[in-house]
Formats: structure tokens, C-alpha cells, sequence
């Protein structure tokens, strides 16, 4: 796919500090990067990296302590919350603490279009809910009239993708979304972006720990280590020939992820 130069997002110098006491830890360390209209980038770094931080601060739930982060053009300081989440929303790593666990999918699905501008009566929705579901590859009979806790994570996680293809963010953040699902079903949700940007022209931030599943979705990768950006580049590029030496931990890290396996993969 032939990807715009039109940027989505950037990141400017972004910095986090978190203070406890008399202690100040850097999470996050003058990071910058951009991501275009209909790119699918991965952030990649192990646990405490500073990755799900910058999701956070790009989600406007977290406050940064210095740095900028644009949006369309325009910092998201100066962009009403409301109008921002309909055009940037997040998937989670546990797909059942995103949902109410009083509610049925059909009510927790409806509630989505509180977020959109236009209005819909309860026919209207559930046609449009209807037809995501089946985007995602499930039986909406099978799971409307159920409660999260009924169904299974991966259940749960291409319901959360279907709440995506209802509000069509121009840019989702996706955060460990497939490290509770097995591997047939980790494939079917990395499928599910593709489907997204191709048929939504949605930008994607894939946050994960593990390189292979950044290398099968993504046209570039950042690698994230104690806060900072220390690699970036096309896919192939970091993957191929890594410079920096936490990058090629990372790589010999994974047994699989050799480079006649990638390549298979990938083709």
C-alpha cells in the first residue's frame, strides 16, 4: 500500500517525570516521531520502557511534564477532549476493564455513539453495530445480548476493534492488544488492523514487547529502553540490520525471528 506523507501525528521532545518523595523517576525522555495518514508504526520495548506512558500522554490522560504533541496540526492542549477522543481512541491490553460488566454488548456497542456528531435512533445503531461485529468475524447473535464476562478475551478484543470500526478514529492506539489471545486468534486481530486502515484509513500505534508481531503489522518501528527512542526506521530496516545493541537483544530474544522467517512472513 502506497502510504500519504501526510502526518497524522507528531511528537515532539516529549518528557514524563514522575515524582514520589524526593525521588524523580524519567519515564518517558525527550522522545520525537511522527506517524502519517494510514501508517501502522510499533513501538517496541520491554516492560518499563516508557511505552505505555507515551500511549497515555497521546490518549490525553496523562499530562506531560515538557514536550508537544500534534494532531492534525494542532497541539492537543488547544483541541477540545470531546472532539479529540472521536478522532484518536485507544485499545487496551485487557479488554474487559474497557467495558462496564453490568452491561450487554448491544448497550455497551450503543453507548459508542455518544462520541459521534450525528444522531441515531436504537434501529439505526444496531445496523451499524451489526455490521461491524461481522467485520470482525463474529456471529452478532452469539454475543448482543451478552455480558463481557460471558465471553472470551479474544471475544473481547475484536468486540473492542468493532467499537473502532462504529467511532472510525483517524488514529488508534493499540496497546499489548493481542498478549491475552492465543496465536491463531494474535493473527486474526494484527488481519483486523490491516482492515482498518485499508477500509477506514485509520493510522495505527502498535505498542508491544515483542518484535516479531511489530515486524508482521507494521511499515516502521520505534524501539523504546529507559524512555528514549533508541532505534527507528522501516521494518525490514531495524529488523535486517539493527544498529543499536538493546534492538539485537531483542531480535536474538526471539527463537522464531530469524531472517528466512521473517521474510516467509512477511511475503
Amino acid at each position: 500500500m502506497k502510504l500519504s506523507n501526510n502526518t497524522r501525528l507528531e511528537v515532539r521532545e516529549l518528557t514524563k517525570i514522575f515524582v514520589s518523595g524526593r525521588r524523580k523517576i524519567t519515564a518517558v525522555d525527550q522522545v520525537s516521531f511522527e506517524i502519517h495518514e494510514r501508517e501502522i508504526v510499533s513501538l517496541v520495548g520491554q516492560s518499563g520502557s516508557g511505552k505505555t506512558t507515551i500511549a497515555h500522554m497521546i490518549l490525553n490522560l496523562l499530562k506531560s511534564t515538557s514536550g508537544s504533541i500534534i494532531f492534525d496540526g494542532k497541539d492537543i492542549k488547544d483541541i477540545k477532549k470531546k472532539i479529540y477522543w472521536r478522532n484518536v481512541q485507544g485499545i487496551f491490553q485487557d479488554p474487559f476493564s474497557s467495558f462496564n460488566q453490568f452491561f450487554v454488548v448491544k448497550k455497551v456497542l450503543r453507548d459508542s455513539f455518544k462520541i459521534l456528531d450525528k444522531s441515531f435512533n436504537n434501529e439505526e445503531k444496531d445496523k451499524i453495530i451489526i455490521k461491524a461485529l461481522e467485520s470482525v468475524n463474529i456471529d452478532p447473535g452469539d454475543v448482543l445480548e451478552k455480558y463481557p464476562f460471558e465471553l472470551s478475551g479474544g471475544q473481547m478484543q475484536r468486540i473492542m476493534i468493532a467499537r473502532i470500526f462504529i467511532i472510525k478514529p483517524k488514529l488508534l492506539i493499540a496497546d499489548e492488544p493481542t498478549s491475552m489471545i492465543d496465536s491463531i486468534l494474535r493473527a486474526n486481530i494484527l488481519k483486523l488492523f490491516e482492515k482498518l486502515r485499508e477500509k477506514q484509513g485509520t493510522s495505527i500505534m502498535f505498542i508491544t514487547h515483542d518484535i516479531g508481531l511489530a515486524y508482521y503489522v507494521s511499515d516502521r518501528i520505534f524501539i523504546m529502553h529507559r524512555g528514549k527512542i533508541v532505534e527507528a526506521g522501516s521494518a525490514e530496516q531495524v529488523i535486517m540490520n539493527p544498529n543499536h545493541t538493546y534492538t539485537k537483544g531483542l531480535i536474538e530474544d526471539v527463537p522464531t525471528l530469524h531472517k528466512e522467517w521473517i521474510l516467509t512472513k512477511r511475503s
